[in-house]
C-alpha cells in the first residue's frame, strides 16, 4: 500500500524533472529541443512554483548551455542540464572540456536521431557522438529508471575519485513522452542521499587559488588524459557503492548490466534502452515454447562493463547484438564493445542495426533474430531490422 501511495503516473521526462526538483541543483543552464523539452518545461514550473531554488539560465544555444554549466560547476555549484540530438552535437566541444576539467555535471538526454535528414524520433546516434569524450553514459529502459539514474548519477559524478560528467539517456518519445507509474522517494531522503555539493578545487575558493582550463604543452597533456582514464577506471566500484546505498533507500538495486533469463541460455540478444522491455516479453514467450534464450541489457555504456558482459555471456553459444546507431564503415558501436568483451570466449556473434529515426521494432523481428542465431554462419554481415530494400 505504501508503494501504491507513492506511485505517480509520469512520463520519463517528468520523472527526470522530479528527480531534479528533489536534488535541487544550484544552476540549470538550458536550451529546449525536442524531445527533451518536457524535462526543462516541468522543472522550470517547479522552480517558478517555489518547489526548487535552482537558478535557471535561459541561453541562446546548447553550446552556451554547456559553457554556462562549466562555469557554474567550476565556481562550486551543483549543475545539471538537459539536451537531445543536434543540441548534444552543438554541445560536444564543451562536453570534452567539461570531462577534461573533471566537472561532475549531470545531463538528461532525450535520445533522438542526428540529422540529416532531420528526424525528431529516437535512436542512439546522439549519445554515440559523445562516447569518446570522457563522460559516463547510461541508457535506461523505462521512466522509473530515468528517475532513479538521475538521482544516482549525482553522487557518482561527484565522487572524488571520479569527478566526471554523466549522461543519462532515455529514448525520445518512447520514454520521454510515455507515462507509467513511477515510485518517487521522499524529498528529504533524496536530498540526504545526494548530500552537499563539494569538489576539491572550486574556482572561487580565494583561500586556495587554482588554475582551471589552462593551455597544455606536450609535457603535461598526455598525463592529464591518463588521469581521465584513471577516473573512468574508478567508475565501476564507485557506481556499485552508489547502487548499494540507493538499494538500501529504495529497495531497487541496479547494476551496469541486467541479465534476463541468461542462466542456461544458449542464444542471447544484447541491447540498450527501451527496446529491452519488448525483448523480455519475447524471451518469456520463447521460453514457454522450450527455447533456451535470454537477454542482456546494457545500462552503462561508458565505461563499458567488459568483465560483467564476459561473465554474463561467456557460456552462451550464440549472441546477437542490436545497435540503435550506426558507425559508418564499421560494425555497430555496441557490437564492437561486446565483441571485444567476448574475444576468445567462444560465442558466435551477429550484429543488427534497428530502430533508426524511431523505426518500430516488433516482437516478430526479435523472434526472427533468435531464429537466425540457429545458423550464425549464414549471418556474418551486419543485418538491418525493418528496413525497406
Amino acid at each position: 500500500m505504501e508503494m501504491l501511495r507513492r506511485a505517480k503516473l509520469l512520463t520519463g521526462a517528468e520523472g527526470a524533472a522530479h528527480a531534479m526538483r528533489q536534488i535541487n541543483p544550484d544552476v540549470f543552464p538550458v536550451y529546449p529541443i525536442t524531445p527533451q523539452t518536457p524535462i526543462i518545461q516541468t522543472f522550470s514550473k517547479f522552480v517558478a512554483d517555489g518547489e526548487a531554488s535552482t537558478e535557471i539560465i535561459n541561453v541562446e544555444s546548447e553550446h552556451s548551455a554547456m559553457s554556462a554549466a562549466i562555469g557554474a560547476a567550476t565556481a562550486g555549484g551543483r549543475t545539471m542540464t538537459a539536451t537531445a540530438s543536434q543540441g548534444l552535437a552543438l554541445m560536444i566541444e564543451n562536453i570534452y572540456i567539461a570531462a577534461s576539467m573533471r566537472l561532475p555535471i549531470v545531463l538528461a538526454i532525450g535520445n533522438r536521431a542526428l540529422s540529416g535528414p532531420i528526424n525528431i524520433h529516437c535512436d542512439h546516434s546522439d549519445s554515440m557522438l559523445a562516447r569518446d569524450s570522457g563522460v559516463i553514459q547510461f541508457f535506461v529502459e523505462n521512466a522509473q529508471e530515468a528517475y532513479d539514474f538521475m538521482i544516482m548519477s549525482v553522487p557518482l559524478a561527484e565522487n572524488h575519485d571520479v569527478l566526471l560528467p554523466v549522461l543519462v539517456g532515455q529514448d525520445g518519445f518512447t520514454i520521454t513522452h510515455t507515462a507509467e507509474p513511477i515510485l518517487l522517494e521522499e524529498d528529504e531522503d533524496v536530498q540526504n542521499f545526494v548530500g552537499e555539493y563539494e569538489i576539491p578545487y572550486p574556482l572561487l575558493n580565494l583561500q586556495k587559488p587554482t588554475t582551471q582550463g589552462p593551455f597544455d604543452m606536450p609535457d603535461y597533456y598526455f598525463e592529464h588524459k591518463r588521469q581521465q582514464q584513471a577516473a573512468m577506471d574508478a567508475v565501476p566500484d564507485a557506481f556499485d557503492t552508489v547502487a548499494n546505498h540507493y538499494a538500501a533507500l529504495t529497495g531497487r538495486r541496479y547494476d551496469a548490466i541486467e541479465e534476463y533469463r541468461l542462466e542456461d541460455a544458449e542464444r542471447a540478444i544484447v541491447v540498450m534502452g527501451s527496446s529491452a522491455g519488448t525483448m523480455k516479453e519475447v524471451v518469456d514467450d520463447l521460453r514457454e515454447q522450450g527455447e533456451a534464450v535470454g537477454l542482456l541489457k546494457v545500462r552503462m555504456f561508458r565505461p563499458f562493463p567488459t568483465k560483467k558482459v564476459r561473465e554474463a555471456l561467456g557460456h552462451v553459444q550464440k549472441v546477437a547484438v542490436l545497435d540503435r546507431a550506426m558507425s559508418f564503415g564499421s560494425k555497430g558501436p555496441l557490437y564492437m564493445e561486446v565483441a571485444e568483451a567476448l574475444f576468445g570466449a567462444g560465442p558466435s556473434m551477429q550484429n543488427y542495426v534497428f530502430g533508426l529515426g524511431g523505426r518500430d521494432l516488433f516482437p516478430a523481428d526479435i523472434r526472427q533474430v533468435f531464429e537466425n542465431l540457429k545458423n550464425p554462419e549464414e549471418m556474418r554481415e551486419m543485418q538491418y531490422i525493418g528496413i525497406r530494400e
